[in-house]
């Protein structure tokens, strides 16, 4: 077996990568549950034209879609294997929860996108959507839960805090159609920061050189304060972005919570209509989100404030240690005669020692990785420990407790 066995950008997740998962999507789930979210679950397949309709996802984005016909009789609905979460989280609160004046939800599912060569074409996300709240209380909550389920990792986040608003006035000050907006900045997001010097022609009365005042990071309030002194007066309508950030600044300072400013660099330039943000560890970008106020009006549930983030649970996971003290049961529990009776002794102790919290190893015969060896033998039951002489003793119950009062050492 090789892996053309597998269909290409799929992977399987092993035992080792599992544990790690778990252990991210338990912190997640946590953290959720502990700020008053509760848990929801979208549909892998939803219809097409729910991501056209919104004109929200970026062309590029819509070009790797799965989608297919899902036949019904001679005629068919075009339907796409989910390709992010957020829209599916807005359509489940339009259709089933729109009498609420507010919905906390949460989820970790997976998406699909057609990608190149034996890049991944399934990722595992743990999302967030916060419906109903308002900038900046809802935008702060958020990026205090992403950070703390970090934390709870063992990892150090590194929060950067952007705003699409403000490039994307600036585009359209600088007479851009929409179709060339989208692709300047694409080629701004892949690197080349000579195109905001394309801007600035066309903004010759901008104080201070766009690409360095947007292509470079910042600290605080001040850098934004900096930003609206040079710019404002060339292009007056950034003064609501610049100010739905700096609220979001001035709170995160309060909390404590250290960010850097990178106003031009997030990605769905079309999607956020408020502030974004990211979270970096080690320089690698492992989630972020924003506000998104006209998506669900755009589905059909009226002007609605929202915003969400996403974390890349692959990517996580990949940066945790294996953790081997949880990788093997702690007591193999054997029949040596294997005749029916002395099984179901087997079979009636291990359900005992889980029932006290034990994990147990009945079928697998993997005597070297567990910490007690149980042998079902005539009058009772024979116990082995590493660096102990074994024990002979005569019940179910005389086994648990020994185990047990050991385990308390």
């Amino acid at each position: 077996m090789d892996d053309s066995m597998r269909c290409r950008g799929m992977r399987d997740i092993l035992p080792d990568e599992m544990r790690r998962f778990r252990r991210v999507e338990q912190a997640f789930r946590e953290v959720c549950l502990g700020w008053g979210y509760e848990e929801v679950r979208t549909p892998t397949i939803e219809h097409l034209h729910l991501f056209t309709s919104t004109g929200t996802l970026s062309p590029q984005m819509l070009g790797r879609v799965y989608s297919f016909l899902d036949w019904d009789g001679w005629s068919g609905e075009r339907v796409v294997l989910r390709p992010e979460s957020t829209i599916p989280a807005v359509r489940l609160y339009v259709q089933e929860m729109r009498d609420r004046k507010a919905a906390k939800l949460f989820y970790v599912q997976n998406v699909f996108h057609f990608a190149q060569g034996d890049e991944s074409r399934e990722e595992w996300q743990c999302g967030v959507e916060l419906i109903g709240d308002t900038q900046p209380v809802g935008d702060v909550e958020l990026i205090l839960m992403g950070c703390e389920v970090l934390q709870r990792l063992g990892l150090q986040p590194e929060l950067r805090l952007s705003a699409p608003g403000i490039l994307r006035v600036i585009l359209a000050r600088a007479g851009l159609e929409m179709s060339e907006q989208l692709a300047l900045y694409d080629r701004i997001l892949d690197g080349d920061v000579g195109a905001l010097d394309e801007v600035q022609e066309r903004l010759s009365d901008a104080g201070g050189s766009l690409r360095a005042l947007l292509s470079s990071e910042g600290e605080g309030v001040p850098y934004l304060n900096n930003l609206r002194a040079a710019l404002f007066p060339a292009v007056p309508e950034l003064a609501r972005p610049l100010d739905e950030l700096t609220a979001v600044a001035e709170v995160l300072n309060e909390t404590g919570c250290p960010y850097r400013i990178s106003p031009a660099r997030v990605r769905n330039f079309e999607y956020y209509t408020g502030p974004a943000f990211h979270f970096q560890v080690d320089g690698k970008t492992v989630g972020g989100g924003g506000r998104y106020d006209a998506l669900i009006s755009l589905i059909g549930g009226g002007g609605t404030p929202a915003s969400g983030f996403a974390l890349y649970l692959d990517l996580i996971a990949g940066l945790l240690p294996v953790d081997r003290a949880e990788e093997l049961p702690s007591v193999g529990v054997r029949s040596g005669s294997g005749k029916p009776d002395d099984l179901a002794a087997a079979f009636r102790l291990a359900s005992a020692l889980r029932n006290a919290g034990r994990s147990v190893d009945v079928a697998a015969g993997r005597e070297a990785a567990v910490s007690w060896q149980v042998e079902v033998v005539a009058g009772g039951f024979l116990l082995n420990r590493d660096g102990a002489a074994p024990r002979r003793l005569p019940s179910v119950e005389e086994v648990v407790r020994v185990i047990t009062e050991a385990a308390g050492d």
